[in-house]
């Protein structure tokens, strides 16, 4: 085949002219706060990224030490976020048909000491909402929405991600739903226990360069890849911090994105309206997944990074979480099998692709 295809490397995200010529002013601010609180019905703040917006989220309907549930297959932003609200996460099992909660688990999983829990819809599948929400209900629980996976889909009730919990967090980091590199907003819609401070200072120079000129670098990295050079040269960025991997980009409650991400994340926000819902990626469960990957790369699929490799990812961050890998035996086998198809590219790109996992699944979103 000519093309070769990438999970990540900013292939759904702003163009290189994009990041670097985007202007913004305060006045973008205030239209893509405005933006968010029509659209989910609530009081917005802009965050640095996503992990510092569900930590506001977290600090302002619960106190420190709360137990939280959260999915057992998840990135360790969450976790992070977590432990930065001085609360203590509670791993919740999942199913293998969409990797969301299970009710039954959850019955099993819940205690009086339990305060709240984050859906966060794994790769943009829905939870049944009305069925969660009425387990939320019945034990006294707060939901927090995440939505870094799950920007603009529909649950099975038809009503919209982020119009049914406490408070709305979306993240605008790299290969989200929404995606301007960095950033993040928390949207509350029901009143507030604790008042929290919006952040008030500006980026770092570090890292509005480094989202100004990552599409740039990700784009050369692309082209590179096709004399197997790529690879060494996003190494070498990420060596002298001319790129930040998604999952260092560390929790600060006091710096707001750029101003021209908010107006990037608008103009984002109206096309994925019109380009409608679904998941943001296929998963698929396979064997010998290893073999699957070097198949699929030599066939010019590169998508190594699959989400998680680990119950709780990246990989170098696990064995910081003391993750309950006995009670969560499906997120467990689960991050071992899995493979997942971005939903950015088109199904005549994927169909070979689809052709050679075939003969390995043993299940997933699609089969």
């Amino acid at each position: 085949m000519n093309r070769k295809y990438y999970l990540g490397l900013n292939a759904n995200g702003p163009s290189v002219s994009e990041c670097l010529f985007a202007r913004g002013d305060s006045s973008d601010e205030r239209k893509f706060s405005e933006y968010l609180a029509r659209r989910y019905k609530g009081a917005p703040i802009l965050t640095k990224n996503g992990r510092s917006a569900l930590a506001l989220a977290l600090k302002a309907y619960f106190e420190p030490g709360d137990r939280i549930i959260v999915n057992g297959f998840t990135c360790y932003a969450v976790y992070e976020a977590v432990r930065a609200a001085e609360m203590v996460p509670v791993f919740v099992d999942i199913n293998e048909k969409d990797l969301n909660f299970d009710l039954k688990i959850l019955e099993k999983a819940v205690d009086k000491n339990i305060k709240g829990m984050i859906v966060q819809n794994t790769l943009g599948n829905p939870v049944d909402m009305e069925k969660i929400e009425n387990f939320a209900n019945k034990h006294k629980l707060t939901i927090i929405e995440d939505l870094a996976h799950s920007a603009g889909i529909k649950y099975p009730d038809r009503r919209e991600a982020g119009t049914v919990g406490a408070a709305a967090v979306l993240s605008f980091g790299k290969d989200k739903a929404i995606n301007t590199i960095s950033g993040g907003a928390v949207i509350f819609r029901a009143p507030q226990k604790h008042e929290v401070e919006a952040p008030f200072k500006s980026p770092r120079i570090s890292d509005f360069l480094r989202n100004r000129f990552y599409p740039m670098f990700s784009a050369m990295c692309r082209g590179l890849n096709y004399i197997h050079l790529g690879g060494i040269l996003m190494r070498a960025l990420i060596k002298i911090h001319w790129v930040e991997r998604s999952a260092d980009n560390r929790l600060d409650l006091a710096r707001k994105p750029a101003k021209f991400q908010a107006k990037l994340a608008e103009e984002q926000f109206k096309k994925f309206h019109k380009r409608g819902e679904g998941a943001l990626r296929d998963f698929y469960l396979v064997k010998n997944r290893n073999v699957v990957l070097k198949k699929l790369r030599d066939a010019g699929y590169f998508f190594d990074a699959f989400w998680y490799e680990k119950p709780v990812s990246p990989e170098r961050y696990y064995k910081d979480v003391d993750f309950p890998e006995k009670s969560c035996p499906n997120s467990v086998k689960i991050a071992k099998e899995i493979i997942n198809f971005p939903k950015y590219y088109s199904e005549n790109d994927l169909a070979r692709a689809r052709e050679i996992i075939k003969p390995y699944l043993i299940g997933g979103g699609d089969e």
